[in-house]
C-alpha cells in the first residue's frame, strides 16, 4: 500500500489535530474536535446562516461534515510512515496553455508547419456558432504573438485569415454571421450552411430567435442552443441582469429536460468517431461559456511521475483496469471500486451516518494492505470487513489515485463551476465538464454518484441527505496532494461550501449531467455531412478521370442508396442482422416511435430476439449525418428522419 506523506504542505490543510497517529474512533462527538476557525457561526462576510430544514439548503451544521472529514483524511495520513512523491503540476509558459488548448480541440494545423493546410479544420470551424469561434480566435490570437516574439520559422495566419479561409470555402459563415473580428450585416439571417433549411440551428441570429419563441421554463435546460450563446444573450438582457447572482441562493431547482422528438442522446449511445468530435466542441463549448461570464478557464498540465503497475491502491485508473479486463473482459469500472461498494450495500444503507462515520485507522490500514496481497487471488476475508471500514477504504481508493478522479487538468474547472453566477450555467459547465473526462474516469464517478444517491434514498434512517454526502465527499475528490495548499487555506471557507456545492450538484442532476446537448451533436451531424459532400466530390471528379465517357444517368443511378431504390418515400427499411435474418418495412406516421419499432420486432418471436431482455434492444441510426447513433424509446421517427435521410435504421443489442 502506497501510503501519502503526512506534510501539510502537499494537503488543504482546515484542521491541526494536536494528536499524532492514534487511532480514528468509529464515532465522535461534535465538541471533540478543534477548530482553528470559527465557521460555525459566521461566514466571512460576517452574515449569519439562515437554517433551512430543507436538505438543499447548505448551512454550518453540514459544513461541519466537512471539517471532521478533513481531520480524518489528515489522521489518516498521518498515520502512514511511506513517504510519497507529490504529482507535480507543471506552470505551461506563455502561449503554451493556448497551444495546448488548440491541439486538444483539434485544431492544432491552425499553427506551425502545416498551418492552413487542413480542408478538415475548414469544415470544423464552419460548424462553430460566434461565441465558440470567439473563444477559438482568442486562443489563435496568443499562439500566434508567442510565435512571433519567439521567431518561429514557420507561416503563422493572420487570425482573421483563418475564419476567412473557411468563409470562402463556403461563401458563408456557419452560424449566419461574420466572424467577432470581421463581422458584417450580411448573411446574418442565414444558418451555418448558407440556407434557409432549419434542420441545422447552430447560428448566434437563429439562436436568438429560437430563444425567444421556444416556451422555455426557467427550471429548463435548453439544449438546442449552444450555452455560451444562451449566457452571451442573457447578459446584455435584463432577464441577465435580474438573474444576475442567483447562484448564492442555496436551494437547487428542479431542472428538467424538455422532451424532444428527435430522441436524447445519452453518453455511451454515440460511436468513437463522433465522441472525438464530441470532445472537442464541449472544450470549445465550455471555454466559450467561461470566456462570456468572465471566469478564468486553464486546463493544469501534470509532469509524468513514476507510478505503482500493479496493485490496487495508488494505480492509474487506466492500468487498474487494464489488469482487471484481463480477468474480467469487457469491464469499465475498477473490480476492487465495484467490491467495496456491494460490500457497503450489503449490510444494509440504512446505518446512521454512513459515508460521515470513520473506520478505525489501523484496521483500514491493515485491511488495505491485505487486499493488495489477497484480492486478485481471491483469498480475501470479505466477512471481517465492517461497513464503515468499507466505506473508508472506498474513499482512500478515491484519494489514493495517482492523479484525481476529475483529472488533473480539469479540476480546476470543476472547482470554478461555483464562480459562475446561475444555476443553470453551473449545472451547463458540469455537463461540459463530464464529456471531456476520460472515458475510465467517467465511468467510475458514475457509478460513485448512482451509489452516492442510493445512500441519499435512505437518508430517512442514515441521517445523511444530500448536504451531509456532498460535505464528506467533497474533501475526497477536491483535495488533492498535487496543487499546493497555500492559496486554497487562505479561502477554506469558500473552498469548503464551493466544492461541496458542486458535489452537491454532481450527485443531485447526475441523469443531466450524462447528456449530449443536441446542439453539439448537430454540430457533429454538420461535420459529417460536410465530410461526405467532399468526399463525394472528389470520388466523382476521380472517376470522371478514369472513364470520361461515364454515363451520368447510370452514375446518378448508382449514386442512390438502397432506401431511395428500393423503398417508397414514407417509408424506412428496418433491420436486426445481429439479431435475426430480419428486415421490415416500416411506414412513418406523426406519433411512430423508436420503441413502437423495436415492439414490432420482438412480437415477430423469432431468431436471438428472444434470448434478449427488452432493455437490452434498441434501434440504432447509422450512417448519413451520423456515425452511429443508439436510439431512446421514445424517439419520433418521422422528425428524425427529416434530420437524417440518408441514414440506415438497424435494431440490435448495446453490447452487440
Amino acid at each position: 500500500m502506497s501510503w501519502r506523506s503526512g506534510s501539510r504542505g502537499v494537503v488543504l490543510t482546515a484542521y491541526h489535530p494536536s494528536g499524532g497517529g492514534g487511532d480514528a474512533p468509529e464515532g465522535r462527538r461534535s465538541g471533540q474536535y478543534t477548530m482553528n476557525h470559527d465557521h460555525s457561526k459566521k461566514t466571512p462576510d460576517g452574515a449569519s446562516f439562515d437554517r433551512s430544514g430543507s436538505q438543499d439548503s447548505l448551512d454550518e451544521l453540514f459544513l461541519d461534515d466537512y471539517w471532521k472529514e478533513l481531520e480524518n483524511i489528515h489522521e489518516t495520513r498521518g498515520n502512514n510512515h511511506e513517504e510519497r512523491v507529490a504529482l507535480v503540476v507543471k506552470e505551461p509558459d506563455e502561449g503554451e496553455l493556448e497551444e495546448e488548448w488548440l491541439k486538444e480541440a483539434g485544431l492544432s494545423d491552425l499553427f506551425g508547419e502545416s498551418s492552413g493546410n487542413s480542408q478538415e479544420s475548414v469544415v470544423f470551424l464552419s460548424t462553430l456558432t460566434r461565441t465558440q469561434k470567439a473563444a477559438v480566435e482568442k486562443r489563435v490570437e496568443t499562439v500566434t504573438q508567442t510565435m512571433r516574439k519567439k521567431n518561429k520559422q514557420h507561416q503563422i495566419p493572420d487570425v482573421r485569415d483563418i475564419f476567412r479561409l473557411q468563409n470562402d470555402s463556403k461563401g458563408k459563415v456557419c452560424d449566419g454571421s461574420e466572424p467577432s473580428t470581421v463581422r458584417t450585416s450580411e448573411n446574418k439571417n442565414e444558418t451555418q450552411d448558407g440556407t434557409k433549411d432549419p434542420k441545422f440551428r447552430l447560428g448566434t441570429d437563429e439562436q436568438k430567435s429560437l430563444l425567444e419563441d421556444m416556451p422555455f421554463l426557467d427550471t429548463d435546460i435548453n439544449l438546442e442552443i449552444s450555452f455560451a450563446e444562451q449566457a452571451a444573450n442573457l447578459k446584455d438582457s435584463s432577464v441577465g441582469k435580474m438573474w444576475k447572482g442567483g447562484g448564492g441562493d442555496t436551494l437547487l431547482p428542479n431542472f428538467r429536460l424538455p422532451k424532444d422528438k428527435t430522441g436524447t442522446t445519452k453518453i455511451g449511445d454515440l460511436a468513437p468517431q463522433d465522441m472525438k468530435k464530441v470532445y472537442s466542441l464541449a472544450l470549445i463549448e465550455l471555454t466559450a461559456l467561461y470566456d462570456i461570464l468572465g471566469t478564468e478557464f486553464k486546463q493544469q498540465k501534470a509532469v509524468k511521475i513514476k507510478t505503482k503497475d500493479s496493485g490496487l491502491f495508488g494505480i492509474p485508473l487506466s492500468v487498474l483496469l487494464e489488469q482487471d479486463q484481463k480477468k474480467v473482459p469487457g469491464t469499465k469500472i475498477p473490480l476492487i471500486f465495484q467490491k467495496l461498494i456491494a460490500q457497503i450495500e450489503e449490510t444494509t444503507l440504512g446505518t446512521e451516518g454512513l459515508l460521515r462515520i470513520p473506520g478505525v485507522a489501523t484496521r483500514v490500514k491493515s485491511l488495505c494492505q491485505e487486499l493488495e496481497a489477497k484480492f486478485y487471488e481471491g483469498t480475501f476475508n470479505w466477512e471481517n470487513v465492517k461497513q464503515h471500514d468499507a466505506a473508508s477504504l472506498l474513499k482512500l481508493f478515491i484519494r489514493e489515485l495517482p492523479q484525481p478522479l476529475l483529472t488533473v487538468e480539469y479540476l480546476k474547472a470543476f472547482q470554478n463551476v461555483q464562480n459562475l453566477p446561475m444555476k443553470k450555467q453551473q449545472l451547463q459547465a458540469l455537463n461540459l465538464l463530464v464529456l471531456l473526462l476520460p472515458e475510465a474516469n467517467r465511468d467510475t464517478l458514475k457509478a460513485l454518484l448512482e451509489f452516492l444517491q442510493r445512500v441519499i434514498d435512505h437518508r430517512d434512517k442514515n441521517k445523511m441527505t444530500l448536504n451531509n454526502v456532498a460535505m464528506v465527499m467533497a474533501p475526497n475528490l477536491f483535495t488533492f496532494h498535487g496543487f499546493g495548499s497555500k492559496a486554497i487555506e487562505q479561502n477554506e471557507f469558500v473552498m469548503a461550501a464551493g466544492t461541496a456545492n458542486v458535489m452537491r450538484f454532481m450527485i443531485r442532476y447526475q441523469k443531466l449531467l450524462w447528456t449530449i446537448p443536441k446542439f453539439i451533436v448537430n454540430q457533429v451531424r454538420k461535420q459529417n455531412a460536410e465530410s461526405q459532400k467532399k468526399e463525394k466530390k472528389e470520388k466523382a471528379m476521380k472517376k470522371l478521370l478514369k472513364k470520361m465517357a461515364y454515363d451520368r444517368e447510370k452514375h446518378e443511378k448508382q449514386e442512390k442508396t438502397p432506401n431511395d431504390a428500393d423503398v417508397p418515400q414514407g417509408v424506412i427499411r428496418v433491420q436486426a442482422l445481429h439479431l435475426s435474418k430480419v428486415s421490415m418495412a416500416i411506414q412513418l406516421t406523426e406519433e411512430l416511435k423508436a420503441g413502437d419499432i423495436v415492439a414490432r420486432f420482438l412480437s415477430q418471436k423469432s431468431g436471438n430476439l428472444q434470448t434478449l431482455k427488452r432493455e437490452e434492444v434498441f434501434l440504432y441510426e447509422i450512417g448519413g449525418n451520423i456515425g452511429e447513433r443508439c436510439l431512446d424509446d421514445d424517439t419520433y421517427m418521422k422528425d428524425l428522419y427529416q434530420l437524417n435521410p440518408n441514414a440506415e435504421w438497424v435494431i440490435k443489442s448495446k453490447q452487440s
